[in-house]
């Protein structure tokens, strides 16, 4: 491993470092009140390149620039950890120890003449390198009995510009900063199905033994596991951008979470989180798409189910536990599973001019397929979504021609080509599972479905309401069709959503009771302005509400329902 040595940086640091305690010629250590002070003030340690004993700093790097910080050891036989966790990028680390003279470990006598003779000491003397690493994993120096004398940690990142952390410590066994992992730290897939995959793992003894607060993170991805929750939280940026500095005296954050809806088994407010790409400075870089990666904090449960997957897809889980005080996190052994297959769907035979109903479940598809006389001119598809709205999508030998949401009535005709063969795809909503009929025909004029006008509204003139009777007008074509209007007494409070949830509007007037209807008649007009129908309904109650409906019926014998539409006769008269 190579780094660039600059001595004028070393000296730099050194002459930072030696006047902050040139009284007790020492570095600020835990037990003084100066530390104190100063890890309040977190702007000292962004700004002075110094670790501080006990707590994790956040920095950063740029590509191919070294970055140093120092800390000294004042007595020999001092218990030290150093843990350093790469984000984003690998990162080439190395810890070395440069001894101070007998002058520099001592209590000092204030007098500052020391000083010099100090620093061509440590100028003409080697540091001694005790630990390096090079790559992305978390990865520490741990001694039980560490040398008195200014050690020296020092970062390079080849790759990127990058961020990382860095936790120093003379009481690693007091500390426990990290949360611990169980004996067995896998995680386990227990379930797997086409959308779903559910993960277990067994508690860390943080929380069962030691009774800190800690909370488990479960992060799905399509790349690849991570090593850490800040390489997560670097990925869920989405952006290369170089990462925003730390201002002086804050936090190093840059991390803007908002909900994704990633659900939870545990209630409705445990949702995944996403990253929102936040304004960056630094250097320039092109932006990328968004990471395809979600992260769910979900307490302290150890069971937890991923839904919304795709299909026969591979993802990779991760589950980190955090001190949820110190937001100081270690790492499960993560792991990787692929969903089912999507269950094969049967596709449904048209017959030219024949009206096939349909029924999608919730979020389902059907598919279909329509093989017509080799030498049709054209194809027109009349589709009737009697419930919610449906996706249709066709295909005319492999080629999307075709892609619309339909609600009601709609009616599309596309150009035909020799000997070609369609395929219908039908996706159903998430509010409801949906029923329609739809019919293929080369010959559109001998269809089954009746020809209507955009408007099927059933209008009721308020002004020729009495107490017995209600008055109504609704539109038709320039084809001559059957409609028959129905009539049923309804509760007062009856509303728009009990009047959407009951009616299908595929059903036809053979599912109404004889008692409820009014009449049936023919009308149509060669002027469309022309092409509508009044009717005044009798025999009602004072006071009553009403619900009305009026079916027109085609040629072939399927019959389609207008809007329904709610009246109230006159109390008084």
């Amino acid at each position: 491993m190579h780094f660039i040595r600059m001595v004028p940086l070393h000296w730099c640091m050194l002459w930072l470092l030696l006047p902050l305690s040139s009284r007790t010629q020492k570095l600020p250590t835990r037990d003084e009140e100066l530390f104190q002070m100063q890890i309040r003030d977190k702007a000292f340690f962004h700004d002075s390149s110094v670790i501080p004993d006990g707590a994790e700093i956040s920095s950063y790097l740029f590509r191919d620039t070294p970055k140093r910080y120092f800390f000294v050891v004042e007595e020999d036989n001092t218990p030290l950890s150093v843990t350093v966790t790469p984000c984003d990028a690998p990162l080439e680390w190395k810890l070395s120890l440069q001894e101070l003279p007998e002058e520099a470990s001592g209590e000092g006598s204030g007098d500052p003449e020391p000083l010099d003779q100090q620093k061509q000491q440590i100028i003409n003397e080697e540091g001694t390198e005790l630990f390096s690493y090079k790559g992305n994993d978390v990865e520490y120096f741990i001694s039980s009995s560490s040398p008195s004398g200014l050690y020296q940690l020092e970062l390079l990142s080849t790759e990127k510009d990058t961020h990382f952390k860095v936790y120093a410590t003379t009481t690693p066994e007091s500390d426990q900063p990290y949360p611990e992992l169980p004996y067995d730290p896998r995680v386990d897939v227990t379930s797997l199905g086409r959308t779903t995959v559910t993960l277990a793992w067994k508690p860390s003894p943080t929380a069962s033994v030691l009774k800190q607060p800690i909370q488990y993170c479960v992060v799905v991805s399509r790349e690849h596991n991570f090593k850490s929750l800040c390489a997560v939280e670097a990925k869920l940026s989405a952006d290369d951008a170089f990462m925003m500095a730390p201002k002086p005296g804050l936090d190093f954050s840059p991390f803007d979470f908002a909900h994704f809806g990633f659900s939870s088994e545990n209630s409705a407010k445990e949702r995944s989180f996403l990253t929102k790409p936040s304004p960056h400075v630094g250097r320039h870089a092109h932006s990328r798409p968004k990471a395809d990666i979600q992260k769910v904090c979900i307490g302290n449960k150890n069971i937890f189910t991923v839904s919304d997957l795709k299909p026969d897809t591979q993802y990779y889980f991760d589950v980190f536990v955090a001190n949820s005080d110190s937001n100081m996190s270690t790492a499960y052994l993560g792991t990787f599973a692929r969903t089912k297959e999507e269950a094969r769907q049967k596709t449904v035979e048209l017959k030219d001019g024949k009206v096939t109903d349909v029924f999608v479940k919730r979020k389902g598809a059907k598919f279909l397929r329509f093989a017509p006389v080799p030498s049709h001119q054209k194809v027109t598809f009349f589709i009737h979504s009697c419930l919610d709205a449906v996706q249709i999508q066709v295909r005319r030998d492999g080629k999307l021609l075709l892609s619309q949401n339909v609600e009601g009535i709609r009616q599309f005709q596309l150009r035909g080509k020799p000997k070609a063969k369609y395929l219908i795809r039908l996706k159903g909503n998430k509010k409801g599972a949906s029923l329609l009929k739809i019919l293929a025909a080369t010959r559109p004029s001998k269809h089954s479905f009746p020809s209507l006008p955009e408007d099927r509204r059933i209008k009721a003139f308020d002004k020729l309401r009495t107490c017995s009777s209600v008055t109504v007008a609704w539109l038709g074509t320039q084809e001559r069709n059957k409609f028959c209007i129905y009539k049923k007494e309804v509760d007062d409070n009856y509303n728009e959503d009990q009047k959407k949830r009951e009616q299908n509007q595929c059903l036809g007037p053979d599912t109404r009771k004889k008692s409820e209807k009014v009449l049936c008649k023919y009308f149509h007009s060669q002027n469309l302005q022309k092409a509508v129908t009044t009717e005044t309904i009798k025999g009602l109650q004072p006071g009553k509400s009403y619900l009305l409906d009026v079916y027109v019926t085609g040629h072939g014998g399927h019959s389609v329902k207008y809007q329904s539409k709610v009246v109230k006769t006159r109390k008084f008269c």
